[in-house]
């Protein structure tokens, strides 16, 4: 796996996984940028978040779940003005007709094996979550 980062303007820069996906990052104007992209540390966040998704389906398949609909809010916080995140919230909502017991289990395994998630907790990031089970419309 690689990365390449390429100076575009300001503080704007693309990066590719080079397998032909770009990713805008930037500054907002507050900041000096031309807030063209996220941030990398947004982008941090929003990995996990997109992680987590990614990940949940994969076990939810593995252990016969069906849903209809999946979102993961993920909540960064930096306590105490650390240049870091101390601790993530995620919210999961999902409309499926699997018992509680059931999701809950599919997020914990979720946690334990999500790849941005075990970077998170290695570096000591405290998670919390919540699943809410959305009812069919």
């Amino acid at each position: 796996m690689k990365a390449t980062t390429i100076w575009e303007n300001g503080f704007s820069s693309k990066v590719t996984n080079n397998r032909n996906h770009t990713v805008t990052l930037d500054l907002p104007q507050a900041k000096g940028g031309d807030d063209l992209g996220a941030t990398a540390f947004e982008l941090c966040l929003m990995s996990y978040s997109g992680c987590v998704n990614t990940i949940f389906a994969m076990v939810a398949q593995k252990m016969r779940i069906n849903f209809t609909s999946l979102e993961v809010d993920t909540d960064g916080e930096q306590n105490n003005g650390t240049p870091t995140f101390s601790d993530v919230k995620i919210e999961l909502r999902i409309q499926s007709d699997a018992s509680d017991k059931k999701l809950e289990k599919c997020l914990q395994i979720t946690l334990e094996t999500c790849p941005v998630g075990v970077l998170f907790h290695q570096a000591g990031v405290k998670t919390t979550y919540n699943i809410i089970k959305m009812q069919e419309a």
